[in-house]
């Protein structure tokens, strides 16, 4: 269960900090104060005005990098994380072009994600309605389509979503699927390690 930190002895609040970074690293795949920081550097802002694009407090998201609190209490506030993880593969925001930066932080804060909630024991969360429109351009442009095409045959019993978009970016399959799993969006990064197949649900208990 995540533990809110209070004011209290020094050991107390350090124990309660290091537990819902833990927790973060379960559910997020990393502590959340990397990926925003991340995020920070990548779009040239500052905490208040990402805080501002997730739509979030300041001083929420303050907590949530510092571990004061362990899970992001709103699930569009994570999947406009995700967009812009997304983002910044874009050829154009990795080039660091103002415009396109400006651009792709005003899409995302004007966005309303569609947030489901499925039963199950696994939880899937799916985002941005066409990720696909980022996601396919930027694997075009880092392999030919014979290697995306060889890389979904490779990952199509394990991993079925991520190679249903590899093969549409390899031009095979033409129709663009509204949903993405954020397990396997997590698991192109640092959690590629965890059991294949399987994507770590975050409970909807509140920090």
């Amino acid at each position: 269960m995540p533990v809110r930190a209070r004011k209290g002895s020094p050991v107390d609040e350090q124990f309660v900090v290091a537990r819902n970074v833990a927790l973060q690293r379960e559910w997020y795949g990393e502590p959340l104060g990397d990926r925003v920081r991340r995020l920070v550097v990548a779009f040239d802002v500052s905490q208040a005005q990402l805080a501002e694009v997730l739509g979030l407090s300041a001083p929420m998201l303050s907590q949530l990098m510092s571990g004061r609190r362990a899970k992001i209490g709103n699930p569009t506030v994570l999947a406009r994380m995700v967009m812009l993880e997304r983002r910044v593969l874009t050829p154009e925001v990795a080039s660091g072009d103002p415009a396109a930066i400006r651009t792709a932080l005003e899409q995302v804060r004007d966005s309303r994600p569609t947030v489901s909630r499925p039963t199950g024991s696994w939880e899937t969360l799916p985002v941005e309605e066409h990720g696909d429109e980022v996601l396919v351009p930027a694997l075009r442009a880092l392999a030919p389509p014979a290697e995306l095409a060889a890389a979904a045959r490779l990952l199509r019993e394990e991993f079925p979503l991520l190679a249903g978009l590899l093969r549409r970016a390899a031009g095979l399959d033409q129709e663009v699927g509204p949903e993405l799993d954020l397990g396997s969006t997590r698991r192109l990064g640092s959690d590629a390690g965890r059991e294949p197949g399987r994507s770590r649900a975050v409970p909807d208990t509140d920090a």
